[in-house]
């Protein structure tokens, strides 16, 4: 059996509909450090992270300390934007898809959706060794959703580098223990 730890993001410099890379601001470098804290007798273990800046910098303190590689996998990064939204328009989209489920996400703004979640449940159920994954909000929501067979967007209201702990056996993704949960504020 493979334990899989997927750690949510520091908080970012910036929203969603401001900036689509942003950095961790001053509060998501102090968060990555404590992650780092909390997580580092665990290893050393593999460190995984999505593509986008502020994983990738939540991830860095603990691959210091483990003396590890962050490598960088597309497959666990963020929801895609749908195609021909303005920047500033992407949370209201976010928002709407967050209150209902991958279907209706997928009935309203494309296959590629469902695609994602798919793709995204597969690299993770696919993991053989322990690793630890920075990744988005959603994205472990999505892989909530795989393993407790719930096709709603937003499961569990996960803090900032908040860790869901999974299970996975023969390609199984079991849950068993969702992050710490706050209000989370997507902008």
């Amino acid at each position: 059996m493979t334990r899989v730890y997927m750690v949510r993001h520091g908080q970012a410099a910036a929203g969603w509909n401001v900036d689509p890379d942003p950095a961790l601001d001053e509060l998501g470098r102090s968060q990555a450090l404590a992650v780092a804290s909390r997580l580092s007798s665990l290893g050393p273990l593999p460190v995984m992270s999505s593509p986008l800046l502020r994983c990738q910098q939540t991830a860095f303190p603990l691959a210091t300390a483990w003396k590890r590689e962050v490598v960088v996998e597309p497959k666990v990064g963020e929801i895609p934007s749908p195609e021909g939204y303005a920047l500033e328009d992407r949370v209201v989209w976010l928002r709407e898809a967050m209150a209902g489920t991958w279907s209706q996400v997928a009935q309203r703004s494309g296959a590629h959706y469902t695609q994602y979640v798919d793709e995204l449940a597969e690299r993770i159920s696919s993991i053989q060794e322990d690793t630890v994954i920075f990744s988005h909000f959603v994205a472990i929501n999505a892989v909530i959703g795989r393993a407790t067979q719930n096709d709603a967007v937003m499961i569990a209201s996960l803090d900032n580098c908040s860790v869901t702990t999974f299970d996975v056996s023969g390609g199984v993704l079991t849950l068993l223990e969702t992050g710490g949960e706050a209000d989370t504020l997507i902008r």
